[in-house]
């Protein structure tokens, strides 16, 4: 049973950055698609980004419009880790951020999403 930990969530004042960080165990990180998602109060959960495997050590990663630029996913391996680096934080990025996993080499959307963390919960003050 795949079982995903995010922590690293709190509270940031806008322009602030935080590192959110994914530990899983039940599965091994390196030839699967990461990614993380988010959810607003009263909005639907949303892609935010991704870390899809292309072949050996290599990845490519997807962002969503509103984060591009100013998040970045990555990961660690040999520590079963997936981070999500995030920067120029704004008060619209304030929600629960929650890791997932695919059990295939992608993870594009919530579809190919097999395995949900517990959430994490950023706010972002003005």
């Amino acid at each position: 049973q795949v079982h995903l930990v995010e922590s690293g969530g709190g509270l940031v004042q806008a322009g602030g950055s935080l590192r959110l960080s994914c530990t899983t165990s039940g599965r091994t990180l390196n030839r699967v698609g990461m990614g993380w998602f988010r959810q607003a109060p009263g909005k639907e959960r949303e892609f935010v980004a991704s870390s899809k495997w292309i072949g050996s050590n290599v990845y490519s990663t997807r962002y969503a419009d509103s984060v591009k630029g100013r998040f970045a996913v990555s990961r660690d391996n040999a520590k079963n880790t997936v981070f999500l680096d995030m920067n120029s934080l704004q008060p619209e990025d304030t929600a629960v951020y929650y890791c997932a996993s695919s059990s295939s080499r992608q993870l594009e959307g919530s579809n190919d999403v097999d395995s949900w963390g517990q959430g994490t919960q950023v706010t972002v003050s003005s």
